[in-house]
């Protein structure tokens, strides 16, 4: 038996048949991209105002409710079905993007208000100290001198979010319908109980990771100036 590892002949069938004859891939590009870009739009500007005041002012109960925020990542998703199941059917989301743009905040807005605390507390209160004195408000302060500052953590932590929302499967396969499915759930409706379609996942695969590749290919410096942010003290 001859192992064979390149093709003899390429061919785009699989690519043409996953947009014409099969489930309707282009619908549920459409929907991930809604669900993600969403997502990380709502999960940034709540993380970015909740890490900022977690920084910043000293209130009571402030480290209880950062230590339940770490205790949220602590627990499978699975345990969160039923009750959000529960509530997106009483709000009328059900089978809507909406209730998988409610349901991904829940686990992304956490973790990102740790990482967005980190990067603002290794930013030094001169800065903002200096502005107050010359006449800036704490609004103008923030988002004319420490937002641009943190505009590579912020972008660090978009793309966790966006990974996260894009990638997602349980969520997915029980709050959307026909209609309103995400690529995942997608792909996963190439995989019947007679067989695999070997071909069409595989093209299906590839579509999927070219939007992250473009993501990552164009944000790579930030991306790293934001992970590593605060890691070396002077």
């Amino acid at each position: 038996m001859v192992v064979t590892y390149w093709p003899k002949h390429f061919t785009w069938d699989a690519y043409k048949s996953l947009f014409t004859t099969t489930v309707d891939f282009l619908a549920a590009m459409k929907n991930s991209f809604i669900v993600a870009g969403c997502t990380t739009v709502v999960s940034l500007l709540v993380s970015t105002m909740a890490a900022y005041a977690f920084s910043r002012f000293k209130f009571p109960g402030r480290k209880i409710l950062m230590t339940l925020f770490l205790c949220n990542n602590m627990f499978p998703t699975v345990l969160l079905l039923i009750p959000l199941y529960s509530i997106m059917r009483k709000m009328g989301l059900l089978y809507t993007p909406g209730a998988l743009i409610l349901a991904y905040t829940t686990f992304t807005i956490p973790f990102s208000v740790w990482m967005l605390n980190g990067f603002l507390n290794d930013l030094p209160l001169s800065l903002e100290e200096a502005a107050l004195v010359d006449g800036c408000g704490r609004f103008t302060a923030f988002f004319k001198i420490i937002l641009p500052i943190l505009n590579p953590s912020l972008i660090a932590t978009g793309v966790y979010i966006f990974m996260t929302s894009w990638n997602e499967y349980t969520f997915a396969v029980m709050f959307t319908n026909t209609a309103s499915r995400t690529i995942p759930v997608a792909l996963k409706s190439l995989i019947g109980q007679l067989g695999v379609q070997w071909d069409l996942l595989t093209a299906g695969g590839i579509v999927t990771i070219i939007p992250v590749c473009i993501m990552f290919f164009f944000a790579q410096k930030r991306l790293v100036e934001g992970m590593t942010a605060g890691a070396v003290k002077g």
